[in-house]
């Protein structure tokens, strides 16, 4: 005994529905209105934010600022000094793309013990 199923012809019919209700806004000039959406602005006018940190991870290990070899010691201090004075700045880890994963966990573990709180890590595309 034949059947006649009806989800295949509703699709049908929604999609059609779907296709005039969009014409018909286009035609009549209705749209969604323009939103709003929050920006990077205090007061009217535009916030910039601070220039982040470049810490560099060479791959002999060597610890960089500014492409200048520094101690862990120096890091913290200099990464400190900028947190100070940029409190809404944050650090960007450029490590050796041939580095363990180990030596960069390393590296970002003694970062956010020195206070380091907002860290990204670059990538580079190819």
């Amino acid at each position: 005994m034949p059947e006649v199923n009806l989800i295949p012809m509703m699709d049908v019919l929604m999609s059609v529905l779907t296709f005039f209700i969009l014409t018909a806004m286009a035609l009549t000039g209705q749209a969604i209105p323009n939103i709003d959406l929050p920006g990077l602005t205090q007061g009217g006018k535009e916030h910039q934010l601070p220039e982040p940190l470049q810490i560099g991870l060479n791959l002999e290990g060597d610890i960089l600022i500014d492409s200048k070899p520094v101690t862990t010691d120096q890091m913290i201090e200099a990464m400190q000094t900028y947190l100070e004075k940029n409190p809404e700045g944050s650090v960007i880890l450029n490590a050796d793309r041939q580095l363990s994963y180990s030596k960069v966990v390393k590296l970002l573990k003694e970062i956010s013990d020195g206070g380091g709180g907002r860290i990204s890590l670059a990538i580079e595309h190819n």
